[in-house]
C-alpha cells in the first residue's frame, strides 16, 4: 500500500496507480479516527463528489467505511459543488465533510479533500495528525455494503442544493441581477457547476448560456479544468461569438472562478481578487480583515491602507487561509488561483457566489468589466502579473532550493529589490511595489515563478530573472 500525504488541500493521486478504492478506504478509515477522537464523529459527516472517473463509487466507498465506524453520514444525491458540500456541513450540523474530487486537476487525478465543522480547510497540523492515524494496509479499515447502510438509516441520500440556495440569496440579491438584462456566458469546464446559474437567474430579463457543461472526465479542449490559459480558450471564443457582457468560468468542482470581459478578455485572477476587495469595501460598503496568500495580488494591500483594513498574509492554500479567516474573523480570503471565499458564510471557496457579486457588482455600478477595471486601476495603479511553472527532477530539488535561499540580488527586472519575504517560498520585494515569487508546489514536482508589477514593459524580464535565481535558465 502506498503512503497517503496531504497536500496543500488534500490527498490527491493517479486513479488505478495510487487512488484506489483500498487506499479510499484506509484514508477514510484515518479520517473516522480524527473524528472520533476530537468528538467530531457523533455530529455525522456530509460526503460528496465531483464529475470525474467513478467519483460517485469512491464516495460510495468513503461513506461505508464511515458507516461501518457507526458515523451517521449524509450522502450527496449526485456530483455536488465543493462550496455546496462545505455549506452543507454547517446546515446539517455535522462535524465534518469528505469530498471526492480533484478540483482544477489532471483527468488521471481524483482526490479526497476533508473539511472541519465549519465547513473550511482543516490546518496543517491536524492533517498531519489524520495522516499518523490512516492504517498501513485495507485490512485496517472497516466498512460495510452501502445498501445495508442505508436501510439501517446510517446513511441518508440527500440533495444539498436548496439549503445552499436558499443561502445565495441571504447574501446577494437575485432578483436584480435576473432583471439586468445581462447575457451571462459561463464555462463549466465539464464540472459540477453546470447548470446553477441558468437556475439561479432564469426567468428574466437576463440570459445565461454555458458551454463545456456535460459530463467528460477526459475535459476536452483542455489539460485541466482550471481557468486560465489555454484551457479557457474554447470557452472565451464562445463568449466572443455570442456578444456576452461577461463571460464566468467555473473550475471542475465549482471552487475557483474566472472572469472575462465584455470584450472576451481574461481578466487574471488577482485582478480579479482586487475586483472582489474592491465591491465590498467600496460598493458594498463593508469593513473587516482582508486574508490573503502570499502569491496573490498587493493591490488588496493598498485598498486596505485606503479603506483602513488589515490585510493578512499566509502560505499558500486554504488550509492557511480558512483558519486564519475564522481566527481574525475575515471579510475576504482567497489565493493566486482564483479561489475566494466570504463572511457571513463558510471559510472556503465559493465559484458560484463569487459569480454572483461579479454581476452584483456590474448591476450596483452600471459598468461592464473592463470599466470596472478601470474604476480599481484610477485608484491603486495598473498592476500586470505572470506566472510559470516548470517540472524538476527531485533530484535538484535541493539545489534549487539553496539556490534560492542563498539569492540576494540587488535588482530583479531591472527594479531595485527592497525586502525578501520567506512565508511560503522566497518572494522578492521591488521598489515599484511588485514582485517576484519562487516557491515549488505542494501537491507536484512544480516550481512556480509568479510575478506583479506595475510595469508591463517588465513582466517577461521579471520573470526570467526570477527562473534565472532558481537555476532553470
Amino acid at each position: 500500500m502506498s503512503d497517503i500525504v496531504f497536500g496543500t488541500d488534500g490527498w490527491r493521486g493517479r486513479i488505478a496507480e495510487d487512488y484506489t478504492f483500498a487506499n479510499v478506504r484506509r484514508c477514510t478509515q484515518g479520517f473516522a479516527a480524527y473524528l472520533m477522537e476530537n468528538g467530531e464523529a457523533l455530529k455525522g459527516v456530509v460526503v460528496g463528489h465531483d464529475k470525474r472517473f467513478q467519483a460517485e463509487d469512491f464516495a460510495a466507498a468513503a461513506a461505508e467505511v464511515l458507516a461501518a465506524n457507526g458515523i451517521q453520514v449524509w450522502l450527496t444525491e449526485g456530483a455536488t459543488p465543493t462550496p455546496t458540500i462545505a455549506y452543507a456541513v454547517v446546515d446539517k450540523g455535522a462535524g465534518a465533510a469528505i469530498n471526492i474530487t480533484a478540483s482544477h486537476n489532471p483527468p488521471h487525478d481524483c482526490g479526497f479533500k476533508v473539511r472541519d465543522a465549519g465547513g473550511g480547510a482543516i490546518a496543517p497540523h491536524l492533517l498531519k495528525k489524520i495522516e499518523a492515524l490512516i492504517p498501513p494496509d485495507e485490512s485496517g479499515a472497516n466498512s460495510m455494503k452501502l445498501e445495508d447502510a442505508l436501510s439501517d438509516g446510517v446513511v441518508t441520500i440527500f440533495d444539498p442544493a436548496p439549503a445552499y440556495v436558499r443561502q445565495l440569496n441571504r447574501l446577494v440579491e437575485i432578483e436584480p441581477l435576473k432583471a439586468a438584462g445581462f447575457k451571462v456566458m459561463v464555462d463549466c469546464m465539464w464540472g459540477n457547476g453546470a447548470g446553477w446559474f441558468p437556475n439561479l437567474l432564469g426567468g428574466g430579463r437576463t440570459s445565461v448560456a454555458e458551454v463545456n457543461n456535460q459530463r467528460n472526465p477526459i475535459f476536452p479542449y483542455m489539460s485541466r479544468p482550471e481557468p486560465i490559459h489555454p484551457n479557457i480558450d474554447r470557452g472565451l471564443e464562445a463568449a466572443k461569438l455570442a456578444g456576452a457582457d461577461v463571460h464566468i468560468i467555473n473550475d471542475g468542482d465549482a471552487d475557483r472562478v474566472g472572469f472575462a470581459d465584455e470584450h472576451a478578455l481574461f481578466i487574471d485572477q488577482l485582478r480579479a481578487f482586487g475586483l472582489i476587495g474592491y465591491y465590498f469595501l467600496e460598493i458594498r460598503g463593508e469593513r473587516g480583515p482582508i486574508v490573503k496568500t502570499i502569491s496573490t495580488t498587493k493591490m488588496l494591500n493598498e485598498l486596505g491602507k485606503i479603506y483602513n483594513v488589515p490585510v493578512v498574509e499566509t502560505g499558500v492554500g486554504f488550509k492557511y487561509i480558512a483558519p486564519k479567516m475564522v481566527e481574525v474573523d475575515a471579510l475576504l480570503g482567497g489565493e493566486e488561483s482564483g479561489g475566494y471565499a466570504f463572511h457571513n458564510h463558510v471559510p472556503e471557496r465559493d465559484g458560484i457566489l463569487a459569480g454572483l457579486y461579479m454581476l452584483d457588482f456590474m448591476v450596483q455600478t452600471g459598468k461592464k468589466p473592463s470599466q470596472l477595471l478601470d474604476m480599481l486601476f484610477e485608484l491603486v495603479g495598473p498592476h500586470y502579473y505572470k506566472r510559470v511553472d516548470s517540472k524538476f527532477d527531485n533530484a535538484r530539488k535541493a539545489q534549487i532550493q539553496q539556490n534560492v535561499a542563498s539569492a540576494r540580488p540587488e535588482r530583479i527586472g531591472g527594479l531595485k529589490v527592497v525586502d525578501i519575504v520567506t512565508i511560503d517560498g522566497h518572494q522578492f520585494m521591488m521598489e515599484d511595489g511588485g514582485w517576484v515569487l519562487v516557491r515549488f508546489s505542494g501537491t507536484e514536482p512544480i516550481i512556480r515563478v509568479y510575478c506583479e508589477t506595475t510595469q508591463e514593459s517588465r513582466v517577461d524580464a521579471i520573470i526570467e530573472d526570477g527562473m534565472r535565481l532558481a537555476g532553470l535558465i
